[in-house]
């Protein structure tokens, strides 16, 4: 019986893609401990394995024998104190938690997922003090860089695995890849036929005819059809957003806030297109301008009216004799509408509940089941009955049949199975590891 814990579970994905490996494999198994410390997370987690995982991982101990120990945990940022001294320490960071129990209870393998981030930040510093430490307990450390859009799921989330082996190197035959950069690229990509990828596309995951509490409002469609002269279709991959040009609409395309003039628009595309040059400065990702800079390239005579006429509506703003477009993009209903046709972008715990979809006629945004089906979920999991928390959970959840790859592809090793196959559960426990002096503050990452 191969005996695990799910720490950080939030729902359950790594274990869930872990197990149905496990299934596949034969291996008989067992999830002793869960620890979460999101309640909501907990209760989705108990309707689908019958029980509470609620625990602060600070405060997990005596624990069971155990195996493995899976852990999706958080990405914090690391600060290091002096440029001298560098990334030297692992304290104050809920990594720190898991190099405790692995150090107390010596498990077979440890596996780790989190953001790619994580392996460059701070010059790449972070991530090889993250190995450093893992390596320094006796475990030997394999990692790949992997695109969701892969491994049967319509979406692109690149996440770096990380499996850690006591007493043998695992040995990994798939490569890392991180994929198609973007939707469009996704589309355009010749396919390679000889990959073992399994690629589908949104289509692949909508429900035919979902409640019509997830249909937009009619003003926002209205606005829409206007923008987009009835056809509909040309939402497809359209990102709805005011601080950037390319395949967007803008709030004063669609008249938010209030109906624009064409040359109330013009003069809003103009301002946010140059906005980010050099030669207004390069300490801000776009800056307010002043009515001089604007006037370098916004010629026509009427540019004081327009501005007096942006301002009322709330479009603009104006700080010091400096004018910034007021950026309403958490006011659309959606601010994103993915083409059927491709792959969806990264799902994030903040905005999944505005994606959205032309599909069968409808503009509407997604739907729980449909982002679950986008990160991989089988329809029989059992979702939050709060769409609002099942929503934030989707987006923070792993791409479950990317975790069932990885692990098909590890144990398909006769060296890794025979050695997962012959634990016991280890108990042994060993003196905690001693830490330097240098301390880390929390950041979000």
């Amino acid at each position: 019986m191969l005996r695990f814990i799910d720490l950080f579970s939030g729902t359950g994905g790594i274990r869930l893609g872990f197990e149905q490996a496990l299934k596949q494999l034969g291996i008989s198994h067992s999830c002793v401990t869960s620890a979460e410390i999101d309640k909501a997370a907990c209760a989705t987690y108990e309707l689908n394995f019958g029980k509470n995982p609620y625990c602060d991982i600070k405060q997990l101990d005596d624990i069971p024998p155990f195996d493995v120990l899976l852990a999706g945990f958080p990405c914090q940022s690391f600060s290091y104190a002096g440029r001298q001294l560098g990334f030297a320490d692992t304290r104050g960071t809920l990594f720190f938690e898991v190099e405790r129990l692995l150090a107390r209870y010596k498990p077979k393998l440890c596996f780790l997922e989190n953001v790619r981030g994580l392996t460059t930040h701070d010059g790449g510093r972070t991530f090889q003090t993250i190995i450093d430490h893992i390596k320094a307990l006796g475990y030997n450390v394999e990692y790949r860089l992997l695109n969701s859009s892969n491994y049967g799921v319509p979406q692109n989330r690149v996440r770096v695995y990380i499996i850690c082996a006591l007493g043998f190197h695992p040995r990994l035959t798939m490569e890392s890849d991180t994929g198609a950069s973007d939707s469009h690229r996704f589309k355009t990509q010749a396919p390679d036929f000889f990959t073992q990828y399994e690629h589908k596309v949104v289509k692949e995951i909508l429900e035919d005819n979902p409640p019509s509490r997830y249909d937009c409002s009619t003003e926002f469609i209205n606005a829409l059809k206007k923008i987009s002269k009835g056809d509909l279709s040309k939402l497809h991959g359209i990102r709805l957003i005011d601080t950037r040009n390319g395949n967007s609409i803008h709030s004063w395309n669609i008249g938010l806030k209030g109906e624009c003039s064409p040359n109330e628009i013009n003069f809003m595309d103009q301002l946010i297109a140059n906005r980010r040059r050099h030669d207004f400065g390069i300490h801000q990702d776009g800056k307010a301008l002043t009515m001089e800079q604007i006037k370098s390239f916004y010629k026509s005579k009427d540019v004081d009216l327009i501005i007096e006429g942006l301002l009322s509506k709330g479009y603009l703003r104006v700080n010091q004799g400096k004018y910034n477009p007021v950026c309403g993009n958490m006011s659309f209903e959606v601010f994103k509408f993915l083409d059927p046709e491709s792959i969806s972008i990264t799902l994030t715990a903040s905005d999944t509940n505005r994606l959205g979809i032309f599909h069968r006629n409808r503009v509407r945004r997604l739907t729980p089941r449909e982002c679950a089906r986008l990160q991989g979920y089988p329809d029989s999991y059992i979702l939050h009955p709060s769409d609002s928390a099942a929503y934030k959970q989707l987006g923070n959840a792993v791409s479950v049949p990317v975790i069932e790859r990885f692990f098909l592809n590890l144990l398909g090793d006769e060296k890794a199975k025979h050695a997962i196959q012959n634990c016991n559960g280890n108990d042994k426990k060993i003196p905690q590891p001693q830490h330097s002096e240098v301390a880390f503050s929390h950041l979000t990452a």
